[in-house]
């Protein structure tokens, strides 16, 4: 399939005949000096072709180990064109290096499924080598240098230099009934991975409001993704419950809330305590002078206020498990106050190379292309967030031995962490064209007046009462549609949380994650176009089908072991070449990290069955009794597919779907 096997092969087989015309070459003409030269080359060529042999051999070796380990996985079929048409383009033209591999889906099904468009840019690279090849000529050479290959059943080429490319139907036959054995299994992982995600970081003493709800979301997929692929991942809570504020709202309680010790206030008069707390720290000098006091206390680990500490954080802790639980979140709490012994070793070491400079008593960083510096000692000779963000990298860097960090945060603070991972590259902790560090940036929530979100009186939402809302809404929207009329008690409940949960997250991973969004309980709850309420819907139809024909489960599983899936109507080559592009999708996202591309893929997937299901017959009935006369079970192995691929994208993006809607 485009790997090196079938090029050795070809190759070898090339040397073999022209081994056999030598041999004959030199029977024929008896001749001594042309005897010596004709030798001179058979020698050569069989020396060659030892070695072709040789390592032909290594190579069927290592790809039947791979194949028998990664049997079932699903493969990527984009992945694999690139293979074939970088052996092409290698062998076509072996001098021309890092030349252009460009495969694409075709947009056009009549021009073919997919599309080579190198031959253009490589005229290009030629022209400015002085070499003047028009980009047809290379499209044609590349296609006459295809090696053999199971899924390519012909080319064609197009315009200028398109080359495309039409897929064997056995082949995709084949793939599908892989899945519907397997399941839906991720594509061959190369080498595991250590992933750690940086994500939905609310802060101690506050409610986690509607700006706490995409990073939730956003990092909670990523995770699931990473996870998905076969990769370790920690899923990691960089909470805020550490610093000035604590020493603030401390030295407030004790004089509102004077049994402090014994009991915290609950989180929402711990709210209204932390506001009246900023408000004395900066208007009244004598208050904010006792403020610092504890923050010394505290950072001492006095244990009044180390006990004061952790009841404030156990109450907001068991308030953001609610908003967990509601959305089905993992996750591990590391605070700001976990990396505190860290830090003073973080200063150290930047002193010790020579990395720092004094600016007003500040302790300053500049790192190489950035304009703004990190401070990472005050003036006061306290830490901030920029020691407590180094004493964290250095931490998931060199402790967890992490191979892939994410940080979800909002797209504000994308140049901290510019200069962040800049002063990390600086002191020598990692190489970026080794390990991957990236900042996931996102755009804000709006409300329908396209302004910040907030409540009628100009407070920023609570997040559970977000989520409230939507449970509302959803079961208005569920008895709207009759489904009270026709669902228990319990699947009513289960349909509820599913489209409202379902819903709300949807209506965040469906928009590009760079850019703000409108939040509309109206738009998401709407089953028509691009929303989990379709999305949803559509799938519980699907899963229905073999139940409405009386067919079991395990009549299915045993089908697919034994029925070909054939694809011979144009609708079924549709739906069969859509399912199997999942792997492409999942490549996608692990590269660039915007999950609404799954998203529109799940759209299109739904959209792809229905004209599907609306042109073939999957199960036949008698007009007059009802009565199953006829199952296509090919047809039905492909609805089968078809749920099980829709299933697993909403597994990824955290959404639960039920079985009955």
């Amino acid at each position: 399939m485009g790997d090196p096997v079938v090029n050795y092969t070809s190759r070898l087989q090339q040397q073999e005949r022209e081994i056999k015309l030598l041999q004959d070459e030199i029977e024929r003409l008896r001749d001594p000096q042309e005897l010596n030269f004709m030798s001179s080359q058979l020698d050569e060529l069989q020396e060659e072709n030892s070695r072709l042999k040789y390592r032909l051999n290594i190579l069927k070796r290592s790809l039947q180990e791979e194949m028998s380990q990664n049997g079932k996985a699903m493969l990527n079929i984009n992945q694999c064109l690139q293979q074939i048409f970088g052996e092409a383009i290698s062998t076509a033209y072996p001098g021309l290096e890092n030349a252009p591999l460009m495969v694409t889906l075709n947009q056009q099904a009549k021009f073919g499924d997919y599309q080579c468009n190198s031959a253009m840019p490589m005229a290009q690279m030629m022209k400015a080598k002085g070499q003047k090849v028009s980009p047809r000529e290379i499209a044609e050479k590349i296609v006459q240098n295809i090696p053999n290959n199971e899924l390519i059943e012909r080319t064609e080429i197009a315009g200028p230099g398109f080359i495309n490319v039409h897929l064997k139907r056995m082949f995709v036959s084949k793939l599908l009934s892989n899945l519907l054995v397997n399941g839906v299994q991720p594509p061959s992982l190369k080498k595991k991975k250590k992933v750690v995600v940086d994500f939905s970081s609310p802060n101690i003493a506050k409610e986690m409001h509607v700006g706490h709800l995409r990073s939730t979301i956003i990092g909670d997929s990523m995770c699931r993704l990473f996870e998905f692929l076969g990769n370790e991942v920690l899923r990691l809570n960089h909470v805020g419950d550490w610093g000035t504020q604590f020493g603030m709202l401390i030295a407030h309680l004790q004089d509102k809330f004077p049994n402090y010790l014994s009991v915290s206030p609950p989180i929402g008069d711990l709210q209204a305590f932390y506001k009246a707390s900023k408000k004395r720290f900066d208007e009244d000098e004598e208050f904010k002078k006792r403020a610092y006091q504890c923050v010394v206390k505290l950072q001492s680990k006095e244990p009044d206020f180390i006990k004061a500490w952790n009841l404030i954080c156990d109450v907001s802790r068991n308030e953001f498990q609610k908003v967990y639980n509601c959305l089905d979140i993992r996750i591990e709490e590391r605070g700001e106050s976990y990396y505190q012994d860290m830090m003073t070793v973080v200063v150290k070491e930047f002193e010790e190379k020579g990395l720092v400079q004094l600016d007003e008593g500040r302790k300053i960083v500049f790192a190489p292309g950035q304009s703004i510096p990190l401070t990472i000692v005050k003036s006061d000779g306290g830490y901030t967030y920029d020691t407590s963000d180094l004493a964290a990298i250095k931490n998931r860097l060199f402790d967890e031995k992490a191979d892939i960090i994410i940080y979800v945060t909002d797209s504000g603070q994308a140049v901290h962490f510019q200069v962040v991972f800049a002063a990390a590259q600086l002191i020598g902790w990692y190489d970026p064209k080794v390990t991957r560090v990236e900042h996931a940036g996102f755009g804000v929530v709006l409300g329908e007046d396209k302004k910040k979100f907030k409540t009628r009186s100009g407070d920023t939402v609570r997040l559970m009462d977000l989520l409230e809302e939507g449970l509302k809404r959803s079961m208005d929207k569920l008895k709207e549609k009759g489904r009270d009329k026709v669902l228990t008690p319990e699947e009513l409940l289960k349909a509820q949380r599913a489209v409202a949960f379902g819903c709300i997250k949807y209506a965040d991973l469906s928009h590009n994650r760079i850019n703000d969004y409108i939040f509309s309980f109206d738009k998401m709850l709407d089953d028509r176009g691009n929303t989990a309420a379709y999305l949803l819907y559509a799938f519980t139809r699907i899963r229905s089908i073999a139940r409405l024909a009386n067919i079991q489960e395990a009549t299915l599983h045993k089908a697919a072991e034994t029925t070909e899936v054939l694809l011979d109507h144009e609708k079924e080559w549709k739906l069969g070449k859509c399912i199997l592009r999942f792997p492409e999708i999942l490549q996608k996202i692990t590269d660039d990290l915007l999950l609404h591309t799954l998203c529109d893929y799940l759209y299109e997937l739904a959209t792809t069955f229905t004209e599907f299901y609306d042109n073939c017959y999957c199960v036949e009935k008698d007009r007059q009794t009802g009565e199953v006369v006829k199952v296509n079970m090919w047809r039905m192995l492909i609805c089968e597919a078809t749920a099980a691929v829709m299933a697993k994208g909403f597994d990824i993006l955290g959404i639960n779907p039920v079985q009955r809607m």
